[in-house]
């Protein structure tokens, strides 16, 4: 029952979150949705005791998403000087860049290679990523490991 409620509360929090309404009649049906979702999980036995325990520290969470959305920004406009600028050079380049820390992690670094323009992991396997990237100079970036260093210090030690 506490796992059920807990989901709720996220649950809501995240549509209030990218809503943005606040008039009642949407605050209730958008309560009510989402109760029906917890509904449906509890009924396909998804949600459980077991879950994964996020072990994430808030505050640096918070410094590592504004870090990422500026490194999203700086590729978005990597990528679009070269599409519009044939004479930049696009290199496709496939690299294994190493993932050694927990699950967790691992699926946010991974997510958060992917949501950086110009990079798209492949494979997640054996602590490696496989990523493709759109030139070598954005391979080498994810070579140097500051961001695998950022995700590292995002959770708290285990």
């Amino acid at each position: 029952m506490r796992q059920s409620i807990i989901l709720l509360l996220f649950l809501f929090a995240v549509w209030l979150l990218l809503s943005g309404y606040f008039e009642p009649l949407l605050l209730i049906l958008g309560l009510v949705s989402c109760a029906f979702v917890v509904w449906i999980a509890k009924r396909q036995d998804v949600v459980d005791h077991e879950g994964h325990p996020v072990n994430l520290r808030p505050m640096r969470w918070i410094l590592y998403s504004v870090w990422l959305i500026g490194e999203i920004v700086k590729s978005n406009i990597d990528v679009a000087k070269r599409v519009w600028n044939p004479k930049l050079p696009i290199s496709p380049t496939i690299v294994k860049v190493p993932a050694d820390f927990d699950e967790l992690r691992q699926v946010i670094y991974a997510n958060s290679i992917t949501l950086t323009p110009g990079t798209v992991s492949i494979d997640l396997a054996d602590e490696t990523i496989t990523v493709h990237a759109l030139t070598r100079e954005g391979a080498t970036a994810l070579e140097t490991g500051e961001m695998a260093r950022r995700v590292r210090g995002v959770g708290k030690a285990q």
